[in-house]
């Protein structure tokens, strides 16, 4: 790509009032979590219906058996990479508002980030079935399936699970971030899952310009994307970095 497209991208960053970063499962990639689909993603390897509710309120153990496997023990090694910590700075700095990501990782909170709006939940707490009340996730997965200290009822991740409403309010956040949004940043998003597929093009409704980071074209890269810097997000992060002179 090249380097006066970066120009670019950097002087929209420097000059927009309101950026919005929109992350997905390709920038936790070289954090060493794969994708969920696609030739080497997790549903090439795992039946995906252990994360469907009815499957797991009737075999609770096998559910959550693979839930500790794939979203603790497996996912909790990983570390955020230099395109978590960048964004991280860039929000610290005022030139980032918003970051509504796709992932239940904690990636970007644990590089820094404050204003993190997580689309598909998170796999740090859980909620009781019965009571609702929430609890550390670290504290309750080491005997499966875990239960409630209070009523003994069975303990949910506090991500979505398939055909599981987006919780409300950071779905209403989301689409109110897209719609303040001057410059809309995707980075590592396919742009295949709804409902969260739609929020940039709410965005792009509202007048928001857009800067696309990928290793491969997008749903998003011919309809609604403005200039595409295509690599690692890592790279491209460390490049706009060093114009940005952060």
């Amino acid at each position: 790509m090249k380097e006066d497209t970066y120009q670019l991208a950097t002087k929209w960053i420097l000059e927009s009032k309101y950026v919005v970063v929109f992350s997905g499962a390709g920038i936790s990639v070289e954090s060493g979590i794969p994708p969920f689909r696609g030739a080497n993603g997790l549903w090439s390897k795992y039946n995906p219906i252990f994360l469907e509710t009815s499957y797991f309120l009737k075999n609770p153990y096998k559910s959550w058996s693979l839930i500790k496997e794939i979203f603790y023990d497996f996912f909790g090694q990983a570390k955020p990479n230099k395109a978590h910590y960048i964004i991280a700075k860039m929000e610290k700095k005022g030139l980032i508002k918003t970051i509504i990501t796709q992932n239940i990782d904690n990636l970007h909170q644990e590089a820094g980030s404050k204003n993190v709006l997580e689309f598909h939940g998170t796999a740090q707490t859980l909620t009781c079935i019965k009571c609702k009340k929430t609890f550390k996730s670290h504290k309750f997965i080491k005997k499966l399936p875990p239960h409630c200290p209070d009523c003994g009822g069975l303990l949910k991740p506090d991500f979505v699970f398939f055909g599981e409403p987006i919780p409300q309010k950071t779905h209403s956040d989301s689409i109110m971030a897209a719609k303040n949004a001057d410059l809309f940043i995707l980075i590592g998003t396919t742009g295949e899952i709804m409902p969260a597929s739609s929020i940039p093009y709410i965005a792009k409704e509202n007048g928001a310009k857009f800067i696309e980071i990928n290793i491969e074209p997008s749903k998003y890269t011919y309809t609604i994307v403005d200039i595409l810097l295509k690599g690692k997000a890592s790279d491209v992060m460390l490049k706009l970095e060093n114009l940005l002179e952060l």
